[in-house]
């Protein structure tokens, strides 16, 4: 069992930045892919980014690359999403997701994985 936590999430201007941790525990965190999700108000929940066990390799949703970075610490079995740039429509609750498959895609497009945090709720307002 893993068990996931997020935090940073809050309140910003449009334009600002904020970053999120996902800190998990239960099980070998770096044996885990690990990424992000979002659900905007009345809407689907939608893929963000996913980061392979190493970090070698980082998926991301191609409305968020290059405003959103996911990295990891697997000393501190924690993956981050550093969010620049914001804008109201990027107001969602953000989901930290885990998996134990090595195979990050399609897998992730599913959002059918093995563990999820409560998640942290972003708003940016105008």
């Amino acid at each position: 069992q893993v068990q996931l936590v997020e935090s940073g999430g809050g309140l910003v201007q449009a334009g600002g930045s904020l970053r999120l941790s996902c800190v998990a525990s239960g099980r070998t965190f770096s044996r885990y892919v690990m990424g992000w999700f979002r659900r905007p108000p009345g809407k689907e929940r939608e893929f963000v980014g996913a980061i392979t066990y190493t970090g070698d390799l980082i998926y991301y949703s191609d409305s968020m690359k290059g405003r959103f970075t996911v990295s990891r610490d697997n000393a501190k079995n924690t993956v981050y999403l550093q969010m620049n740039s914001l804008t109201p429509e990027d107001t969602a609750v953000y989901y930290c997701a885990a998996d134990s498959n090595s195979a990050v895609w399609p897998l992730w497009s599913t959002g059918k994985l093995d563990y999820w945090g409560q998640g942290t709720q972003v708003t940016v307002s105008s």
